[in-house]
């Protein structure tokens, strides 16, 4: 009887292509129905940790006791709003209307042109006008990597943010009221809640099927062909073409990739309670605001991630973690 296997390697994510940019991109938000506020934020990863927090997990084998869980340390400084962008639906579908753009955007002078002759009043009352046929009102933010020692470069990282709850107006009246204002990452996350945290995955290169897809390596009988790390065929004669599930070289890594209900364990701004001695490997001492999220998160250090109230949760019962201990043992090994 002949032995049947799942097959190597995940046939999910297709096509395994380089991303676009390093900036990730969310195509959909979670639902809210409360006052106006912003659904995302952003940082730079530090490296990881571990602390000593208490199990609030109901039902769990350690409720109520002290119990070591892995950290990742993301360095949020505050984002500034650029923009505001509004978002109409017709017979067409949906497509931006207008933005209003902050008067001061000196900083983004490597990153966009903006209009000579952009009129901010004329845009405002252009939003008013049309806004019975609103459905989406967005905020363009940038980072502020120049505030870190650990991110080499100076230019800011631009991304579209929603704005949630309340009515078309009442959205767009609170994205006027953030216009050219920092934002902090408290302001709109709290220790407890879940999110979803996207970053593009680490890169790898071009690599072959045995890495790419955990594909066997040929017996020592194949030697003859001098081809140990090939597939052992390219597929069934009928169809006559390779098909695409067929582990193939190609690309890996640098893919977008999101985490879905990661908790957020910690958020501070006093860094020294958790750089270890010497610093985080490749990435150094964190300056200032941070977050601690529970596991491992997509990227290597440095890499910008993106944060986002959770989509999958439902209904969440928000407890503030008891954390007891923060490792600041060193990580040079």
């Amino acid at each position: 009887m002949r032995s049947v296997r799942p097959r190597a390697g995940s046939l999910a994510y297709y096509p395994r292509k380089r991303a676009k940019s390093i900036v990730p991109k969310y195509q959909s938000w979670p639902e809210y129905n409360g006052q106006p506020t912003l659904q995302g934020f952003a940082g730079y990863k530090a490296g990881m940790t571990h602390v000593i927090m208490i199990d609030d997990h109901k039902k769990s084998p350690t409720e109520g006791k002290e119990i070591m869980v892995p950290v990742t340390v993301i360095e949020i400084p505050a984002m500034k709003v650029a923009a505001i962008r509004v978002y109409v639906k017709d017979t067409y579908g949906k497509h931006p209307l207008t933005e209003v753009w902050s008067e001061d955007v000196a900083a983004l002078s490597g990153r966009i042109t903006k209009a000579k002759a952009h009129n901010a009043a004329a845009a405002t009352e252009k939003i008013n006008a049309a806004m019975a046929d609103v459905v989406e009102v967005m905020v363009l933010m940038y980072t502020q990597p120049e505030t870190l020692t650990g991110v080499p470069k100076k230019v800011p990282d631009l991304m579209e943010i929603r704005v949630a709850g309340g009515s078309a107006q009442e959205r767009f009246d609170y994205a006027l009221s953030l216009l050219g204002t920092s934002v902090e990452m408290s302001s709109i996350l709290s220790e407890g809640q879940f999110a979803d945290i996207t970053g593009i995955t680490k890169g790898k290169g071009f690599q072959g099927a045995v890495k790419r897809f955990g594909i066997t390596l040929r017996k020592r009988k194949h030697a003859r062909t001098k081809k140990t790390r090939h597939i052992g065929t390219l597929g069934p004669w009928t169809p006559h073409h390779v098909r695409w599930q067929v582990p193939m070289p190609g690309q890996m890594g640098f893919q977008q990739r999101t985490e879905f209900n990661k908790r957020i364990i910690k958020l501070g701004d006093n860094p020294d309670e958790i750089n270890p001695a010497g610093g985080f490997l490749h990435y150094g001492l964190v300056r200032g605001n941070y977050v601690l999220i529970k596991g491992s998160i997509p990227g290597p250090a440095k890499r910008l991630i993106r944060i986002r109230p959770a989509t999958r949760m439902g209904e969440q019962t928000i407890q503030t973690p008891v954390v007891e201990f923060v490792s600041l043992q060193s990580k040079q090994g």
